[in-house]
């Protein structure tokens, strides 16, 4: 009999192909398997650039401190496919067991009977199979790739759509331009159906806008139609129904209380009825492994140099490190430390765009590869990359053989050191580590 890591190989080498955006495959399985995406309680569509996981974990932490079951569906996984899949309970949840997720994905590998599927898209069934069979008060549904064709958007009506931030990323397959990006997103937006859209550029939102307006879906907007700020240590939430004074989120970063604001914005529309300690709550108890993590306790930690200071993050495109190279400047606004980014990359990925805005503020670049995907950039370019864009860089062979590069230097003051570039990085980081997801 197989067992679940198998089952997972086998998927993912048979199914890894090109990637050909359609709905028409996993239509066909999803009918084999019964509709299970008829059986779903109301969902949440969140599509992006960046942001779409941060701004459903806020979401996620306001539901459950209002009492809600929550439904969670999530990607890429970081250190084990679990982490795709959280099905909620009154106790708050719990990433899916080995059995449910072997039962599932054994069901949909027979349904599919040997037809062209990919791993995405039998995955995506699996999950949808096993909300249909668990009972929750909402299903926070985050899209894969792009929107219009991704996987998820057979889902006809769900309750809400979001669209977070929207800049360059995966240009091959979704257009190298923000209007071209912004089109595919906008293909989850539903006749009728309430979007709510995080503060964009004027080209993305004028894309937004004018798809929403062709299908007749109403429109909240980040800027316009709601705003936040910080006030004497505080965020402050306004809307049309007023203002909200929240605790600053758990999570770190100037980019978080955007973020925050459109999964408030969306709650706030849809529940209309949630108290103010929901939202207070939420904020502080939101978890998002990887997004600006400090990793001050585990293995990570003990081969970096002595009182170092370790952040993680899964940022890998231009404007993840702008919010990245932000939120670093304000760090160091706090404590004088020389922050080093130990970066890894996937070739698919701008590396320079990404490392542009750490220019004048890290010290150096320690290159790595990233081991868990076959499509890793070599540490050799990522170096390269970060010298044209006048950061210093090294090349290491691995994550511990850059932290011991550091930690035989002798420092003025503990250095700050950065891990960003790949969310699979991010992952190889945390199973090193030894603090995977829970």
């Amino acid at each position: 009999m197989d067992s679940l890591d198998a089952l997972l190989s086998r998927l993912f080498t048979l199914h890894r192909k090109t990637i050909e955006l359609s709905l028409g495959r996993i239509e066909r399985l999803l009918a084999a398997l019964g509709s299970p995406e008829s059986r779903l309680p109301p969902i949440v569509h969140v599509a992006g650039t960046n942001g779409k996981g941060s701004t459903i974990a806020f979401m996620r932490a306001i539901l459950e401190a209002a009492g809600k079951r929550v439904h969670v569906y999530t990607s890429p996984h970081l250190v084990r496919f679990h982490e795709r899949i959280r099905l909620g309970a009154e106790d708050g949840g719990k990433l899916v067991g080995d059995a449910e997720l072997f039962a599932a994905l054994t069901a949909c590998e027979k349904a599919n009977d040997g037809q062209p599927i990919t791993f995405f898209e039998v995955t995506t069934a699996a999950a949808f199979k096993l909300f249909s069979e668990h009972p929750a008060d909402y299903l926070l549904l985050e899209v894969g790739l792009g929107g219009r064709f991704d996987a998820t958007n057979v889902i006809a009506r769900p309750c809400a759509t979001v669209i977070t931030p929207v800049s360059i990323d995966h240009p091959e397959f979704l257009g190298a331009t923000v209007d071209k990006i912004a089109y595919e997103k906008a293909g989850i937006l539903k006749p009728g159906v309430l979007a709510i859209v995080s503060a964009q550029e004027d080209a993305a939102m004028a894309v937004i806008d004018r798809e929403a307006r062709r299908l007749g879906a109403p429109v909240i907007a980040g800027g316009r139609d709601y705003n936040v700020w910080e006030e004497n240590g505080r965020l402050v939430f306004e809307d049309k129904r007023g203002l909200l004074d929240l605790p600053p989120p758990r999570l770190i970063g100037r980019h978080q209380h955007q973020n925050a604001a459109t999964a408030i914005a969306a709650l706030r529309a849809i529940e209309p009825h949630l108290a103010a300690s929901a939202f207070e709550e939420g904020l502080v108890r939101a978890e998002w492994p990887a997004r600006l993590q400090n990793l001050a306790k585990g293995h990570v930690a003990a081969l970096a140099p002595a009182g170092a200071e370790i952040w993680l993050d899964g940022g890998h495109n231009e404007d993840a490190g702008h919010a990245l190279a932000q939120s670093m400047a304000e760090l160091e606004d706090k404590t004088q430390r020389p922050l080093v980014i130990i970066c890894g990359s996937l070739a698919s990925k701008d590396t320079g765009g990404f490392l542009r805005a750490f220019k004048g503020l890290a010290q150096e670049v320690v290159a790595v590869p990233v081991n868990a995907d076959q499509y890793a950039k070599p540490a050799a370019e990522v170096a390269a990359a970060a010298a044209a864009n006048g950061l210093p860089a090294a090349a290491c062979g691995s994550i511990k053989s850059a932290l011991a590069f550091l930690a035989a230097r002798e420092w003025a003051a503990p250095p700050r050191i950065l891990i960003a570039g790949s969310l699979y990085l991010a992952g190889e980081v945390l199973a090193l580590n030894g603090t995977p997801p829970e």
